[in-house]
């Protein structure tokens, strides 16, 4: 399994299973002298940990990481940054009756296909308990990202059917903190009860909820991404579809474009205190795949949850027809994009890292 690695220069590589000894991720090129701690990743961490509410996993990881590498006197050194997360709660039991079904919605069949084996505790590599090591990173790369006053915050737009009303937020930050303050990630306080309660009533029926998530990020500057294959909204693209779950990746106007005429929506450029800027943002903040200064605002979809509690028709190992039910007192997300909040907004750090690095060989001066 040769993919486990995402960036250029500020790149990551992701190890562990999700019902292994522990998980981990090693950070090359972080410029050395960035103030980072233990506590400012776990702070992180703790957004995506499961257990907190009724609507995610009640898997009671506590995610608390150790910078194993890379830091010293509180500082990195241009060294790789290694960081371990242990695993506390992982309970393989519920997946021994069942690890010779395939799975409807799941890689296993996939997997085995491919390598001839496959970690069927808890869905091992494929497991959504490998963003843990994403957020990890992604706290680094803000910090990284923050030093140029760059912030990003990302929100629950959509579950179900049920879509927020959010309006362009003016202070990111203080957004931020009314989003990490809600139980499913939603500001739109409305919307968020409605959620709520469209979780609830999958639950009782054994089923799952897909959503829509959305991350918006100021202090971009003009000039992040290279075109023509290493394009700003190319390499968001693939770090948000490389999570596990996601259907689909949409920048600015996004799929509406195409229902918009081009007198619609072309931005038209304005000067305001001496900035070039776009009157409107229909763009999403890049054009020719190079950052506009703009706010970047794009949106990742996720499927359902795929493991729900209804009996579902398969075929075991052996293609032999079978009747699929996850055991009672497994642990599954109803809503699996809950949790994704923070990982989108850690995956578009690293990325905007990366960018913000090789923008440094752009020009002379």
């Amino acid at each position: 399994m040769a993919t486990n690695s995402f960036g250029n220069l500020f790149r990551i590589t992701t190890w562990g299973e999700s019902h292994g000894k522990a998980i981990g991720v090693v950070i090359d090129g972080c410029p050395a002298g960035l103030l980072i701690s233990d506590e400012e990743i776990n702070a992180e961490l703790s957004l995506r940990m499961p257990g907190k509410t009724p609507f995610t996993s009640p898997r009671k990881e506590p995610d608390r990481a150790e910078i194993l590498s890379g830091v010293f006197e509180g500082k990195t050194t241009g060294a790789p940054i290694s960081i371990i997360i242990p695993n506390r709660d992982a309970d393989s039991s519920k997946y021994e009756p069942i690890k010779d079904l395939l799975r409807p919605g799941h890689a296993n069949f996939t997997y085995l296909e491919k390598y001839g084996i496959f970690d069927y505790r808890g869905g091992g590599r494929s497991s959504a308990r490998e963003t843990a090591c994403r957020v990890a990173a992604g706290a680094v790369a803000k910090k990284f990202l923050h030093h140029f006053n760059i912030y990003i915050s990302a929100y629950m737009h959509q579950i179900g059917n049920i879509e927020a009303n959010v309006a362009p937020p003016d202070d990111l930050q203080a957004f931020r903190a009314i989003v990490y303050a809600n139980p499913v990630f939603c500001p739109d306080e409305s919307a968020a009860k409605k959620m709520m309660a469209e979780i609830e009533s999958a639950k009782a029926s054994g089923d799952s909820l897909g959503g829509v998530i959305e991350f918006v990020v100021t202090g971009v500057p003009v000039g992040l991404g290279d075109p023509i294959y290493e394009k700003m909204e190319a390499n968001l693209a693939k770090a948000m579809l490389s999570i596990p779950a996601t259907k689909g990746f949409e920048l600015g106007s996004g799929f509406k474009a195409a229902a918009m005429k081009g007198s619609e929506h072309n931005d038209e450029f304005i000067v305001i205190g001496g900035k070039t800027l776009t009157k409107t943002n229909y763009a999403g903040g890049t054009l020719g795949g190079i950052t506009t200064g703009m706010p970047l605002i794009g949106r990742v979809a996720f499927k359902p949850t795929s493991s729900i509690m209804q009996e579902q028709n398969t075929v075991d190992v052996q293609q032999r027809e079978a009747k699929f039910k996850i055991p009672e007192g497994s642990r599954h997300d109803p809503c699996v994009s809950i949790r994704a909040v923070p990982v989108i907004e850690a995956m578009t750090a690293i990325v905007l890292a990366d960018a913000l690095l090789l923008n440094r060989s752009a020009k002379l001066g």
